[in-house]
């Protein structure tokens, strides 16, 4: 008798492998080991050829394939390729998991946070992709409903739908805290109200000529900014220094209504919502920091100038 004519007990093949004759008998009484022979005894025997198969399914098995799918490989129903393919699939999804959860976990930590809080960012954080960007179309849905869809202003609703379609694979902790605080500042109704007062206020003044003062973001942000930076209250008279080179042409009875226009489309928690929408989407912040704390200068120098 050679080599390949040698049969083996489950005992000896537990010996050569290292695994367990429970392990074995369990996975021969599975049909994932047909005994190649019986002892007189009647003993289950095992060729080489079921040594090498039992191999096979050891590996599949630490792969983590269920034993259904291990015995459609070894009957050739499926093809080792693309059961590895699919478990790569679902490991991905599991690491993704696993991350996101890691990152949570250490934001909590981070921010010394309490069982609810920390409960409600688990929760917000693994969402799937579909479910995050719900929240955030639903949300757009309400704000621009009804408002003309040509109107200048329209494609804000587009990109306030920006939001990645997966968190990074390794989320940052500030990555986690921004969709958790973005997610529940979309769902605040205050904030829908005044999303929606900008909206709707956009689009009535669509095709409307205004009188152009001549004042820009750059020009508010760099002036207002100064004065902020100065220390100088709106009201104060060194203000007026600094509105004549923000709005040099703007008559003292047009400043009340300006200021008013002005109001509507500043908000610290729409220019928040930018600010999350940019740290989720990997985008580089703004070089000067916020610009809405400028506005809110011009506008209460406006008013008290008026």
């Amino acid at each position: 008798m050679n080599d390949e004519d040698e049969l083996f007990t489950i005992g000896q093949l537990s010996r050569s492998t290292g695994l367990s004759t429970r392990t074995i008998r369990f996975w021969s009484d599975s049909g994932l080991l047909p005994p190649t022979a019986r002892s007189y005894g009647g003993y289950r025997l095992y060729d080489a050829a079921a040594v090498g198969r039992l191999e096979l399914v050891r590996t599949l098995r630490e792969l983590g394939m269920d034993l259904d799918t291990v015995a459609k490989v070894l009957a050739e129903q499926v093809t080792v390729t693309d059961v590895a393919r699919t478990h790569v699939t679902a490991l991905d999804a599991e690491i993704r998991t696993l991350r996101v959860r890691r990152a949570v976990l250490r934001a909590v930590v981070r921010r010394g946070g309490t069982t609810e809080e920390m409960k409600l960012m688990h929760e917000l954080a693994r969402l799937s992709a579909g479910e995050r960007q719900r929240i955030l179309d639903e949300f757009v849905e309400r704000a621009f409903d009804g408002t003309d869809p040509a109107a200048p202003g329209a494609g804000l609703a587009d990109s306030m739908r920006q939001l990645p379609a997966e968190l990074p694979d390794d989320p940052t902790d500030e990555q986690v805290n921004a969709w958790v605080e973005l997610a529940e500042l979309v769902r605040d109704e205050d904030f829908q109200r005044r999303v929606r007062e900008m909206a709707v206020a956009g689009s009535e003044q669509a095709g409307q000529q205004s009188p152009d003062f001549g004042i820009t973001p750059e020009l508010v942000v760099e002036h207002a900014g100064a004065a902020l930076a100065a220390g100088v209250a709106p009201d104060a008279p060194e203000a007026a220094a600094y509105l004549d080179r923000i709005a040099p042409k703007l008559p003292a009875a047009e400043r009340a209504g300006v200021a008013d226009q002005l109001a509507t489309f500043t908000d610290r928690r729409v220019e928040r919502y930018w600010h999350l929408l940019g740290v989720l989407n990997g985008w580089p912040p703004r070089p000067a920091g916020p610009a809405v704390p400028a506005f809110e200068w011009v506008i209460a120098a406006l008013r008290a100038s008026h």
